[in-house]
């Protein structure tokens, strides 16, 4: 089978869970035997990765999937929007079976594929219409693009139950529930994080996820200032869009530590920016506690990931968390700082009693998540939808 993907930044990335989601995708489907075509757009997207994004090629191959570059506008605003439609004629042209568009916004092109005759299948990874990071036009972009989806795609596939009883409320839509995945983890030994912020393993809260509001940074960082726990609390993340909001963070995290430092109290925020590769598996193997505080998801892959390690993972009470981590986790009020801050303080006082508990414990915690959440699954799923619609 012919297949064309789009509505990713780039692969190989780590810049967003979109990026992993047609990363993953892609290179199974070419193992099967499938022809896979990406289409990435051009230009520089998350702070870090800059000289990568400036040297790659416009065509290559990676692990058998085809990817070309598709031309968008530097604009912020703009770009999405350009990049979505010179990739979706680019789909529309090629010799593709299915193209398969990710996120709400290129789904506003599926009427240009579908006049080429195209079966076009929608993958929803949240109502992003919603999220704090857009203005006016991107925000009515992405509603269109759901609309859009909704009455046009052959397939919509989403990735919680509460999405998709959305669609069927909203559009009376019937759609596709199919999890992401998560990967066997590799364990690593804290070296990087030793050497770069003294951090010997167990010692340290973890947040991992671009820096945007709807992450809920700012609540974990009010809440982890109320608690007074002593250990270290490590931000992980890249700035996206919302480079106001990062400001904002990079302002209290440095508040809090002055005041550590006056009051002679343990408390630390570490910002690491956006980490990859062996710094990010050592955060993951050797965290003491998981952190997501979020408003706002599709199905975290961050989360997904941090249970894979066996962390003891705290989340928000929104359905998309909630439904990742069962009974193998904890979750707060969304929102809720003073209860986010009780939860912290409990844990803190309490990790190796909590750790003994049947639900808790590492091994209990990692073989939950990889049994539910796997990768050959999702995409077996995502290719017997496929033929479905051929």
């Amino acid at each position: 089978m012919k297949i064309a993907m789009l509505g990713h930044k780039r692969i190989p990335s780590r810049e967003g869970g979109v990026e992993i989601v047609v990363e993953e995708l892609a290179v199974r489907m070419v193992q099967m035997g499938h022809e896979v075509t990406v289409y990435n757009r051009k230009g520089e997207h998350v702070a870090g990765i800059y000289e990568d994004s400036k040297n790659r090629k416009k065509s290559f191959s990676y692990k058998g999937v085809e990817v070309k570059t598709a031309w968008t506008l530097p604009n912020k605003s703009l770009n999405a929007v350009v990049y979505s439609f010179f990739a979706t004629i680019r789909a529309a042209m090629s010799r593709a079976e299915i193209v398969h568009f990710h996120a709400e916004g290129p789904c506003a092109m599926i009427p240009i594929a579908k006049l080429f005759g195209k079966k076009c299948i929608a993958t929803i990874h949240g109502l992003d219409w919603k999220r704090a990071k857009w203005g006016g036009f991107a925000t009515r972009f992405l509603l269109y693009g759901e609309k859009t989806a909704a009455k046009y795609a052959d397939e919509v596939i989403v990735l919680s139950k509460d999405v998709q009883k959305y669609f069927k409320e909203t559009y009376n839509r019937d759609t596709l529930l199919i999890f992401n995945g998560v990967n066997e983890p590799e364990h690593r030994e804290p070296k990087i994080i030793t050497t770069k912020y003294a951090l010997k393993g167990n010692d340290y809260l973890l947040f991992l996820a671009r820096l945007v509001p709807e992450k809920g940074v700012h609540t974990l960082l009010e809440a982890y200032r109320k608690s007074g726990v002593g250990l270290p609390l490590v931000i992980a993340g890249g700035v996206s869009h919302s480079s106001d909001y990062a400001a904002k963070i990079y302002a209290m995290s440095e508040e809090i530590n002055r005041e550590a430092e006056q009051l002679h109290t343990d408390q630390k925020v570490i910002l690491t920016g956006f980490v990859q590769g062996t710094e990010l598996e050592e955060l993951y193997s050797n965290a003491g506690v998981y952190i997501l505080p979020s408003e706002i998801e599709g199905l975290p892959l961050s989360l997904l990931e941090a249970m894979s390690y066996g962390n003891l993972c705290i989340t928000s009470d929104i359905p998309e968390n909630t439904d990742v981590i069962g009974a193998y986790g904890m979750s707060f009020p969304v929102g809720n700082v003073e209860a986010l801050s009780t939860m912290l303080k409990e844990i803190a006082d309490n990790m190796d009693v909590l750790r003994k508990q049947k639900t808790y414990g590492k091994e209990a915690i990692a073989n939950f998540v990889l049994e539910k959440f796997n990768w050959e699954e999702v995409t077996k799923r995502t290719i017997e939808c496929y033929e479905s619609k051929k």
